[in-house]
């Protein structure tokens, strides 16, 4: 067998993408040769950021892992319908799509996912008011976790 020589710049680069897309890892075959990266898994309570928001978003943004469940079921929440990270704004520096308190249209954006390079609009599903923001900007979220509340 071929001695396998690493290619250290091409793993560097492999780890860049892992950073940018929040994947936990990635795979490559080429042939025989095989290499795969992987970052170690992150928890919530290490990865959130410092809130920076109005303290009655605040505790809006922080629910408890049981008022995470009941929140889930609740009738007006907006769930995540994909594994990506959220934006609250269209890009940075510009003011949120939406906050706490905000009247919403049926189809308003509410903010956007990115999955694997793609800015994924969240809609309203109804007409109504944000009453509660669950996640955080740059916050990565799960297929299925609430995002906000739409009363």
């Amino acid at each position: 067998m071929a001695k396998f020589e690493m290619d250290t710049e091409f793993v560097r680069k492999l780890a860049e993408i892992l950073e940018e897309t929040h994947l936990g890892e990635i795979e490559l075959a080429d042939g025989e040769r095989r290499i795969r990266v992987a970052r170690p898994a992150v928890t919530m309570a290490a990865a959130a950021p410092v809130a920076m928001a109005a303290p009655l978003a605040a505790a809006a943004v922080a629910p408890t892992a049981a008022g995470a469940a009941d929140i889930a079921k609740h009738p007006g929440a907006v769930k995540s319908p994909m594994v990506g990270t959220a934006y609250l704004a269209p890009e940075p520096g510009k003011p949120n799509f939406v906050a706490i308190g905000d009247k919403v249209t049926a189809g308003q954006t509410l903010l956007i996912i990115e999955a694997m390079k793609t800015f994924n609009p969240i809609k309203a599903p109804k007409a109504g008011t944000v009453t509660q923001v669950l996640v955080e900007n740059a916050q990565p979220v799960e297929f299925g976790e609430p995002l906000m509340v739409v009363e």
